[in-house]
C-alpha cells in the first residue's frame, strides 16, 4: 500500500484553512498544499501530486463538484482520491457526492484532533 504523504486541500474559508493546516501538519505530519478556490487549484494542479484531495463543496465562483469534475481531466489526476468536506448534513448530499467518485464525504465542523486518522482511516480503505 503506498504512502500517504500530500494532501491538496481546497477550501474558502480562510480559517477552516488555518485550522486544517494545523491539524494536517502538526498532528498529522503531512505535508499540504492549500489553494482558497478551484480555479488557483488548477492553476497549480500540473505542476503538483498530491496523494490525496481534501475539496470543500461549497465555494464562490466555482463549487466543488465543478472543480472535482475538472480535476479529474487533468493527467495524473484521475485516480486520486478526493475526500469531499461539507456543512451539508444529509444523506442525499453524501450519497450523490460519492455516487459522482468520493472516496468519503467529511462533515464540517470537523474535529481537528482527529481529521489525520480519518482520513488516515479513508485512505486505508480507498487505497487497500
Amino acid at each position: 500500500m503506498a504512502d500517504l504523504h500530500e494532501i491538496m486541500h481546497i477550501e474558502d474559508d480562510a480559517d477552516i484553512r488555518q485550522i486544517a493546516r494545523m491539524s494536517l501538519e502538526l498532528v498529522g505530519g503531512f505535508s499540504v498544499n492549500q489553494f482558497e478556490g478551484g480555479q488557483p487549484a488548477l492553476d497549480a494542479a500540473p505542476s503538483l501530486k498530491p496523494d490525496l484531495i481534501l475539496l470543500d463543496v461549497m465555494m464562490p465562483d466555482m463549487d466543488g463538484e465543478e472543480t472535482f469534475h475538472r480535476l479529474r481531466e487533468i493527467p495524473g489526476y484521475a485516480a486520486v482520491p478526493i475526500i469531499f468536506v461539507t456543512a451539508k448534513a444529509s444523506r442525499a448530499d453524501f450519497d450523490r457526492l460519492r455516487e459522482i467518485g468520493a472516496a468519503e464525504v467529511i462533515l464540517k465542523p470537523f474535529d481537528p484532533m482527529s481529521l489525520p486518522d480519518q482520513i488516515r482511516e479513508i485512505w486505508t480503505r480507498v487505497i487497500a
